[in-house]
């Protein structure tokens, strides 16, 4: 019976303060596109699996770009629709598999990226406001964010 114990506590101590695992997939890719450009009928790729062009009646009405970074240990997969002059129409969070911060799915959050370009600051606390508790989360994004502007918000027409 003592072996059994002094195997077995180790192990159980270890699953009680573990952090469970946390994920949640709010839209699939498809579904962002359509959310973000629900006049669009048709997304053509761009780059295969990461850049679509949303087009209506024939023609071009913006680009979707998926991305991912980390948040504070696990990726966050994120989405970003630019109008055809390079500027962020949309920002959605698709998937965020951390256990804490999810907060930075709030609309009133990813509102903040609206409008900005290229030529935008995007700073955790100067442009964009920093949320406690997904410091690292929130920096990071708002970083994704900088990075598909600057990869895509000139080069994409």
């Amino acid at each position: 019976m003592t072996k059994w114990v002094r195997y077995t506590l180790p192990a159980a101590a270890i699953v009680s303060i573990a952090s469970p695992a946390y994920s949640m997939q709010y839209l699939s890719i498809a579904e962002a596109q359509k959310q973000a450009f629900p006049s669009a009928t048709n997304f053509s790729e761009v780059q295969a699996g990461r850049v679509w062009k949303a087009e209506a009646g024939g023609r071009a009405v913006g680009f979707f770009i998926f991305d991912r970074v980390v948040g504070k240990h696990l990726l966050i997969d994120y989405a970003v629709a630019l109008t055809l002059a390079g500027a962020v129409h949309n920002v959605e969070i698709l998937q965020y598999r951390e256990s804490y911060g999810g907060e930075i799915r709030s609309p009133s959050w990813l509102a903040q990226f609206v409008g900005k370009t290229s030529g935008s600051p995007l700073k955790i606390n100067g442009d964009i406001r920093n949320i406690a508790g997904a410091t690292l989360s929130s920096t990071h994004v708002t970083e994704g964010v900088k990075r598909v502007l600057s990869a895509y918000g000139n080069r994409l027409r």
